[in-house]
């Protein structure tokens, strides 16, 4: 492998030009002081909030305060990111976190004041003409003022704090510390550590006793811990209910989907349509059967290749711009934009060295976006760049078309912008292709997205939604009873094609998200929601990007179910899930043609 260049050594149009947000370390250090000035300022404010200028003049401090140290944060941690090794950044990072720490106790007095204000009180100042520009905060803050307790409860609850973060803190250390698994056999029959990391790249390897032998030893070993970590789990739970009972919610699913205000209608319908086309699942599960020549599909076999890898070498270049010919359906405004950020210093393209590894968007209100990539010439790579111009480009409408407090959309909706890219750039690549092989390849990559990331993130939301309702009747859950509901409901997901393993039983011990409950369903509606997007594109044109770009526009301004019932996509409707797995089948259809 060639030797990675030092960040001083990458050419300048491959960097990202942060100038354009802090010009210089000078500029960072006068508006570090403008926002320490403005921290004093705060609590001139305390005990003022029951009269409407005071309350006026309290959230534009808290909005100028809040964008300083936004651009301060995000500046020093994009420079640390550049190269992580750089003490004088890792200092700057460091300094900008204790800066955003000490604004959040500054300011922390605003909400519990507004929120001690009669009822009365709140709907005179929601409908205030001058306080207009804050109606959307004012409305959250009623929402949120019936789980909002006593200043001594809040108090409590706020020491309980520390403890409540107990389960996932033992769990991540078991996983990532403690947990040691055997030394299995590679291809070439050499012992060799397995590793979390190394996990599924076993389980992608084309022999299939390397599969087997790595999947049985996984399992085996959260088998060996299910007692600790099944008391882990149940301790997640218990403080989970414990909150929803001290907040006065009717459930812990309740609690957990109030804060984006998402009905729970939203959750059952994903499961119930979900359930309802389990039957496309089990037909791509007899595909996988005979596209592997096995008699028997076993779960170990999920990730193995279907097609030879199909090597597609696509520079940068290529990729920029076969990424915009694949998104012209958006419409040249669109394109307008996507091209200022190919051209203009939004993207970090290669990896150097000490470089941060991964891909984000990320910018502050008042700039343009930037987008940190590690670029390399394959197929995953473009995927990656017009993922992440989605989240950019979400972000430049948003910001271009909302004031600050009404810019920030939601994790609800944040991978919808992103995904539908991929989508189109899916579509587009299928389209285009004239190789079968080639085809192969990416309808494979696109139904295994559809199978992880709607049907399996699906199983897992309806696992934990199982799990709270049995608590919350009083039930105890022993670790035979987790592996038993787990079981089961890989056997429904999966279907009568698939021999669903014992060892399966043990995968709920090894998912982080369950300690960050109610969680992942997100993955499953943001990809359909993004996937009825792009069909509602390719099928009307005009109207449906009309409605689509209004929804970029939108940001955070309304709830995030209402921004996408505006633009077309009613998540509390089976339609967007069903539109989604019309695409799903088409996939398997196009495969089965192919495979004759």
């Amino acid at each position: 492998m060639s030797q990675l260049k030092k960040r001083s050594e990458s050419a300048p149009e491959t960097r990202w030009k942060l100038e354009d947000l802090v010009p210089s370390q000078a500029a960072w250090d006068e508006e570090y002081k403008q926002a320490k000035a403005l921290i004093q300022k705060a609590s001139s404010f305390e005990g003022k909030l029951a009269d409407a200028a005071q309350l006026k003049a309290a959230f534009e401090l808290e909005d100028e305060l809040s964008l300083h140290v936004e651009r301060l944060y995000v500046y020093a941690n994009m420079k640390h990111h550049e190269d992580t090794a750089e003490p004088e950044f890792q200092a700057l990072s460091e300094k900008s976190k204790k800066l955003s720490v000490e604004t959040g106790e500054a300011l922390s007095f605003i909400t519990p004041e507004v929120l001690s204000l009669s009822d009365e009180q709140l709907d005179a100042f929601i409908h205030d003409p001058g306080l207009a520009k804050y109606r959307h905060t004012l409305e959250e803050m009623r929402r949120q003022k019936a789980h909002i307790l006593s200043k001594n409860e809040e108090a409590l609850l706020a020491q309980v704090g520390n403890i409540s973060s107990t389960p996932s803190t033992v769990f991540s250390l078991l996983n990532n510390a403690d947990l040691k698994f055997p030394k299995i056999k590679n291809e070439k029959g050499e012992l060799v550590d397995l590793t979390h990391g190394s996990y599924i790249q076993f389980l992608e390897s084309k022999n299939r006793d390397v599969r087997r032998e790595a999947f049985k030893a996984v399992y085996e070993t959260y088998g060996k811990l299910k007692n600790t970590l099944g008391a882990t789990l149940n301790a997640n739970i218990a403080k989970n209910v414990f909150y929803a009972k001290a907040r006065k919610y009717p459930s812990v699913l309740n609690m957990s989907l109030y804060g984006d205000n998402i009905p729970e209608s939203v959750y059952t319908n994903l499961i119930d349509t979900i359930h309802k086309h389990l039957p496309l699942m089990y037909r791509y599960m007899e595909l996988r059967k005979k596209l592997l020549g096995v008699d028997e599909l076993h779960m170990y076999d999920l990730f193995a290749p279907l097609v030879d890898e199909f090597d597609m070498n696509i520079t940068y270049e290529e990729a920029k711009s076969t990424v915009k010919e694949s998104l012209k359906p958006l419409g040249e405004d669109y394109l307008s934009h996507l091209q200022e950020g190919f051209d203009n210093g939004w993207i970090d393209v290669y990896e150097n060295e000490g470089k941060r590894s991964g891909a984000y968007s990320w910018g502050a209100y008042g700039t343009h976006p930037y987008v940190l990539l590690n670029h390399n010439d394959n197929l995953n790579s473009m995927f990656t760049l017009a993922h992440e111009m989605g989240h950019a480009l979400h972000s430049y409408y948003s910001d271009h078309n909302q004031n600050y407090r009404d810019a920030q959309y939601t994790i609800f909706l944040a991978e919808v912008a992103s995904t539908l890219n991929e989508a189109l750039l899916m579509d587009y690549l299928l389209n285009k292709s004239t190789d079968p092989k080639e085809k192969m390849y990416l309808l494979t990559y696109y139904a295994d997205q559809f199978r992880t990331t709607v049907f399996r993130q699906t199983m897992f939301a309806e696992f934990e939604k199982i799990i709270h309702e049995r608590t919350e009747q009083g039930e105890s859950l022993t670790p035979q009873e987790l592996s038993k509901i787990y079981y089961d409901l890989n056997v429904l997901y999966y279907g009568p094609g698939m021999v669903s393993d014992k060892e399966i039983e043990m995968e709920w011990a090894r998912i982080p998200h369950f300690y960050t409950s109610f969680y992942v369903y997100k993955y499953a509606t943001g990809f359909s929601a993004a996937t009825s997007f792009a069909k509602q594109i390719m099928d009307e044109g005009a109207p449906a990007v009309d409605r689509y770009l209004g929804f970029l526009k939108s940001g955070g301004s309304d709830f995030s179910i209402n921004i996408l019932k505006k633009a077309g996509v009613d998540m509390s409707s089976p339609e967007p899930i069903e539109q989604a797995m019309s695409v799903f089948e088409s996939l398997i259809e196009q495969m089965e043609q192919l495979t004759k």
